[in-house]
């Protein structure tokens, strides 16, 4: 793709990095082994993204079990596939295929059974999984998804030589692939060269992090490394984030977004407000009605 060539914004109050987080090695589905870098201890610092995991492996063993069917009710989950192939199908008929590159944007709303399930038996599977909570007044809205093959993402190379896939928000007047109206995400999928610098505006209401997937960026005056989450500092007067490469390329997300405030209670594949609601949501599961839901086109 020929991509259009940017100069970047001048940020005047760049935030620091509040902390690194490593992440917690676990398993999820029926065994994939993954790392989960944002879980419910930050879900309130980091509101409205509730959960971040990270599956890389090239062995068979660490991913071939993959996520059969299983519920969600309540937030939208993002995929972002780099490498492998996925295949996902949902309760209604619907299915597709990820392959590297390619992102799926899924609103489960009121309740879908759905599963993800790699579609190769050798070689590297490697993405991240990230969940959007969902404002109350949309948690039992009609679900839907989308599925984004990597060619239709928009993209922007900086004068600096920066490529930016804007996935969701926008960034260097490119509008992304997928715009949400409550949490206003900003969800870019960064390749920095050896030397360059890399500037984007944030709202300093709205919460971020960055990760970083390979060599090291610097932040600040800290540095983060392949791997790890950088939480990054809300200061009144920060009017954006500035991230560094100095001696190696770098490949990171940058996500952010504005938080609901509002009560998270989460119990397994169900994320509401209330106790109350997720009791409800296990008892529409459990007659069946999740599988009665047919996805809606995306909005």
């Amino acid at each position: 793709m020929n991509l259009p060539a940017a100069d970047s914004p001048v940020i005047r109050h760049p935030r620091r990095v509040e902390g690194i987080v490593a992440g917690q090695a676990t398993s999820d589905g029926a065994g994939v082994r993954l790392v989960r870098l944002l879980g419910a201890e930050l879900q309130r610092r980091l509101d409205p993204w509730l959960m971040v995991d990270a599956f890389s492996s090239d062995r068979p063993d660490d991913y071939l079990a993959g996520f059969p069917s299983h519920p969600h009710r309540g937030f939208e989950t993002v995929t972002v596939m780099h490498a492998g192939r996925m295949r996902h199908r949902d309760s209604a008929g619907h299915e597709g295929l990820l392959r590297g590159g390619d992102v799926q944007w899924m609103i489960a709303g009121r309740g879908l059974v759905h599963s993800e399930m790699p579609e190769q038996e050798d070689g590297l599977m490697a993405g991240y999984q990230l969940w959007l909570n969902l404002p109350a007044a949309d948690k039992l809205r009609a679900p839907a998804w989308r599925d984004i093959p990597a060619a239709a993402i928009p993209q922007v190379r900086t004068a600096a030589g920066v490529q930016v896939r804007v996935i969701a928000g926008a960034s260097h007047g490119v509008e992304g692939a997928v715009q949400r109206p409550h949490t206003a995400p900003l969800l870019l999928d960064l390749s920095l060269p050896a030397g360059s610098r890399f500037a984007q505006p944030l709202p300093a209401a709205h919460h971020g992090f960055v990760i970083v997937r390979r060599g090291q960026l610097a932040i600040g005056s800290r540095t983060v490394t392949a791997g790890r989450l950088a939480l990054l500092a809300q200061e009144a007067d920060s009017d954006g984030v500035v991230l560094d490469a100095a001696d190696q390329d770098v490949e990171a997300l940058l996500v952010a977004g504005r938080p609901l405030g509002e009560p998270i209670v989460q119990h397994g594949p169900f994320v509401m407000n209330t106790r109350a609601e997720i009791l409800a949501a296990f008892e529409d599961y459990a007659r069946g009605s999740f599988d009665t839901v047919s996805p809606q086109p995306f909005d």
